[in-house]
């Protein structure tokens, strides 16, 4: 008897030469891309799936649209999300953010490089908006040692000659997003003028088109039964075992990657005594019953979207004190009160004067922002809370197809419990849309 079986098929039976967002039926491909789960629990929602090759067209020519109405040269990217969004393809990730050994390059006229690993130069090779595959962006000490000036000069030069074939010899004016120190002195000394890419790349990733907005409807449901496998565990085997904080991250963590997503940023879930202060990561401690539990996603899932939502969780077979309640319903009056200002059109400092008031006693430990955009990861736009405001930071008005995570931390100064939510949102051409369908939780909404 074969104990060791597994299902070797390299297709999807169900589908044809090509799956429903347009990439091959292949398993053994190198493009990544959502599990048959993902797919089958999508149909039975009846969610639309991304067109991904509009998807990746619509993000280049938004970015180049940027390169060319500022009289750029070209934008030089670094940041692994920024690389995602130009690019649509992926190479470690997380090991990129702090050793970062690839970039891109978006000339003005749309023609785009990738520098890459130099044995992973195949794992773009999906996408025909990149031009060419390079490797010798990777300008760290560790890959470099004491001869890191060099790679950034040869770097630097090979930029520069691309922007003259592309651009013109005479504009030497580039945007870029994230660079280590001997690779902007190395641009600079080429003759480039170095302008911020950061701000470029915000801006252009806040407006999502019709393919990422139908991604990010399929990620939030893919987070959202992950989020139902991670409360399932917790109430089943929290009241009668010794279950950690870990236990139950661990459960969004796998139910996360078996529908293809890809990480979770942060270990934002903690229980009882420790959700307060608010910010402590998840550890070893058993969760006890009669406990709130409360958490923060902060995950990056199918299609690389970011899902950021957050619940609280009363764990056991009493009922919550009257100021977890409370608390509760004040956050939650916090969230749906505040998403009411959203529409096409309202500047950003108007939801910071017009924010819903929490009271005196969670003033001190509230959240860092009542609201900020999604896609990618948390993205531009922040909406800060009155006292925390920076005037000038952030005039600008929301548009239709941004995404926002609406926030509320209800957390008194000194006492054992916080309550942590948080909502998605689309801005639709007259208003909004909760992406987020996840309820609240009834105990301690007092039902």
């Amino acid at each position: 008897m074969n104990l060791h079986f597994r299902d070797t098929r390299k297709i999807d039976p169900a589908q044809g030469l090509m799956l429903g967002d347009g990439t091959p039926n292949d398993g053994d491909r190198v493009e990544i891309g959502p599990t048959r789960l993902a797919f089958d629990e999508w149909a039975a929602a009846g969610l639309d799936l991304p067109d991904l090759d509009a998807m990746r067209r619509f993000r280049w020519e938004r970015l180049t649209a940027q390169v060319a109405a500022r009289g750029l040269a070209g934008l030089l990217l670094f940041d692994p999300l920024n690389i995602r969004y130009a690019t649509d393809s992926t190479n470690m990730q997380l090991w990129n953010t702090h050793n970062p050994f690839r970039a891109v390059l978006l000339c003005a006229d749309g023609y785009m490089v990738i520098w890459d690993y130099k044995n992973g130069m195949f794992l773009s090779a999906f996408n025909p908006l990149v031009r060419e595959r390079r490797s010798g962006a990777d300008l760290f000490y560790f890959d470099r040692g004491d001869k890191v000036d060099v790679a950034a000069d040869t770097f630097a030069n090979e930029v520069r000659i691309l922007c003259a074939e592309h651009a013109g010899a005479g504009n030497r004016r580039i945007a870029v997003d994230k660079v280590m120190l001997h690779g902007l002195r190395a641009l600079e000394a080429q003759g480039f003028t170095v302008v911020d890419g950061e701000e470029i790349t915000e801006k252009t990733r806040a407006v999502k088109g019709p393919d990422e907005i139908r991604a990010m409807r399929c990620a939030s449901h893919a987070c959202e039964v992950s989020v139902r496998a991670m409360e399932d565990f917790a109430r089943t085997h929290v009241p009668g075992g010794a279950v950690t904080e870990n236990d139950i991250w661990a459960v969004l963590h796998a139910e996360n990657i078996r529908r293809g997503g890809e990480w979770i940023e942060t270990r934002l879930l903690s229980s009882g005594p420790r959700t307060n202060p608010w910010f402590q990561e998840c550890g070893p401690r058993v969760v006890q019953n009669n406990e709130i539990v409360a958490f923060d996603t902060d995950l990056v899932g199918s299609y690389g979207i970011c899902v950021d939502i957050s619940r609280s969780w009363w764990i056991g077979d009493a009922k919550p004190r009257p100021d977890m309640i409370y608390a509760m319903q004040h956050g939650v009056d916090h969230i749906m009160q505040n998403m009411q200002m959203l529409k096409p059109g309202v500047m950003i400092p108007e939801l910071t004067a017009g924010t819903h008031v929490l009271d005196p006693q969670y003033q001190k430990q509230k959240y860092g922002c009542l609201m900020h955009g999604v896609g990618l990861c948390d993205e531009w736009p922040l909406v800060a809370y009155p006292d925390s405001a920076v005037a000038g930071a952030y005039d600008y008005p929301l548009e239709a197809g941004m995404t926002l995570c609406v926030e509320a931390l209800v957390s008194p100064e000194g006492v054992d419990f916080s309550i942590k939510l948080e909502d998605q949102v689309l801005i639709t051409e007259d208003g909004f849309e909760r992406l987020t369908q996840y309820p609240w939780d009834a105990a301690l909404m007092g039902m």
